[in-house]
């Protein structure tokens, strides 16, 4: 079975190659989430022109990009979008569209699977009454359903995308269940970020602290997803580095972990009117590295300080519980978006399921409060101080606070450190953690007492070796035995068969 596309390799890192794409064809929506981080509705004045478009795609292919991601809006709402669809597989690079799925017909599903497209991801954000709440359309929910349906029907891969805010929790076993009866085969999560419409409505937004609940719940669906065919992908602001890290960041293979945020190293993003940056969520003020009707995008992606932020950002300029954590230099402080439009700057992430737990082991837990209002821009962000407290003994005393962590607004700064910087050479290999076999927490290569339950990791090796080498002696037993019955049924059969004759 061949790999899918978007798999890095070592060489994709060293030589930052833009493996996958994040295209913003238009802005033009027929939802009014009220979470979008976007704004979408209108179109973008002056959006890329069809041939401006087709060029793009020729720069992609020369890049070495291997899939493409095409979003809104609602990418359907331009009439020439089976054009960059067509032009997309020509080169051989994988194509999919992520959408809410309102009006995107049967006519027009039939044009883009023609065209060549081969996957699609319709956003679920809860059941029925929550997602067309959320989204702003009643009957909403209904279509995208729909559309689901179809795409699966007409032979697409098939996906689901959900955002988690503060409402979403209690939706999400009912919800798997819809989507594994939709037939969904992949069903991707992230957290709602603090952005664009989303920063308006923050009584939408998820507590920091109340990860504490979501993880395992995550963890129980993912395993129960696996059983019914349905594998759970965890998005960039979901981890990190929690108790179920193993599980799922690597698709099932325990090897494959966090390594921090890819905006810049192998992940591209574009706007509808050519604007590039290194990640779609990514605001565009402060990380739009040019337009590529000013200078090409092989230019933008090679020489731009506002791309190369995430490659040459490092330890150091990771802040607050971040700076000293004991992921840090395999972190980096997770997604840059989260954080940027919670905090005014990367590298300080309440959204982490093993920071929660530490701060629980102090008795302390962490929420944002609203300070400032998000600007009407696209992808504006407001500004959300952070608030240490207590956890109250009850769960009804109002939480002493601890401290208050206000926002940093000094992006600027930073991305001028790095103007005039050299460009980075060599881009930098995933550093590959080992897993502590007695709590299942990534550590560093070289331990030999884990720093998270302080087990000796000789012992724990050992005795998870000792009890896998004993599950498959007794696997083996049962397939045996199982085999034997039913050759002795076989044989019985024959027997009977005999007897009549």
């Amino acid at each position: 079975m061949p790999k899918p596309a978007r798999i890095r390799s070592d060489d994709d890192y060293r030589n930052f190659v833009p493996v996958h794409v994040v295209w913003e064809i238009t802005l033009a929506c027929d939802l009014k989430c009220l979470h979008c981080g976007s704004r979408a509705g209108r179109r973008r004045p002056n959006e890329l022109s069809t041939a401006e478009c087709l060029d793009v795609v020729e720069h992609l292919a020369c890049l070495g990009t291997r899939e493409v991601s095409l979003i809104g809006g609602e990418a359907y709402l331009r009439s020439d979008w089976t054009r960059i669809v067509r032009a997309i597989r020509s080169h051989g690079m994988y194509c999919a569209i992520q959408t809410g799925g309102r009006n995107l017909t049967p006519r027009r599903l039939a044009a883009a699977v023609e065209a060549g497209l081969q996957g699609i991801g319709v956003s679920l954000d809860g059941l029925e009454a929550l997602h067309d709440r959320v989204r702003g359309v009643r009957g909403s929910f209904a279509r995208a359903l729909g559309t689901l349906r179809r795409a699966k029907a007409a032979g697409l891969k098939t996906s689901v995308n959900t955002q988690i805010g503060s409402q979403t929790m209690t939706d999400l076993p009912a919800l798997m269940d819809t989507i594994i009866q939709a037939g969904a085969t992949h069903w991707q999560l992230q957290i709602t970020v603090a952005m664009g419409n989303a920063a308006d409505n923050d009584h939408l937004l998820l507590q920091p602290y109340r990860l504490a609940e979501l993880m395992p719940l995550l963890a129980r669906l993912y395993t129960e997803g696996v059983e019914r065919g349905l594998l759970m992908v965890v998005g960039n602001n979901i981890g990190y580095f929690g108790p179920y890290e193993h599980l799922w960041r690597g698709l099932g293979d325990e090897r494959v972990h966090w390594t921090g945020c890819s905006a810049g190293h192998t992940v591209l993003a574009l706007e509808a009117d050519g604007t590039v940056k290194g990640c779609p969520s990514l605001a565009t003020n402060g990380f739009a590295g040019g337009n590529v009707r000013d200078i090409s995008l092989d230019r933008i992606w090679a020489e731009s300080p506002e791309i190369h932020l995430g490659r040459l950002r490092g330890v150091d300029d990771l802040w607050g519980f971040c700076r000293d954590c004991y992921y840090a230099d395999a972190c980096r402080g997770g997604c840059t978006w989260t954080t940027h439009a919670l905090l005014g700057r990367p590298g300080n992430n309440p959204y982490c399921h093993y920071r929660v737990l530490e701060l629980r082991k102090q008795g302390l837990r962490e929420r944002i409060v609203k300070r400032r209002e998000a600007s009407v821009a696209s992808f504006g962000v407001g500004e959300f101080e952070l608030v240490a407290e207590r956890i109250p003994d009850d769960g009804e005393t109002p939480a002493e606070v601890v401290s208050r962590t206000p926002a940093r607004n000094d992006l600027v700064q930073l991305t001028r450190r790095f103007k005039g910087a050299p460009a980075a050479r060599d881009g930098r290999i995933p550093p590959a953690l080992e897993v502590c076999r007695a709590c299942d927490q990534y550590i560093w290569p070289g331990e030999t007492r884990c720093p998270h339950c302080g087990s000796d990791l000789q012992e724990a090796t050992e005795a998870y070796e000792e009890a896998r080498r004993y599950r498959e002696r007794l696997m083996a037993e049962v397939t045996r035995h199982v085999e034997a019955v039913r050759a002795g049924r076989r044989l019985g059969a024959v027997a009977s068969q005999s007897e009549l004759a």
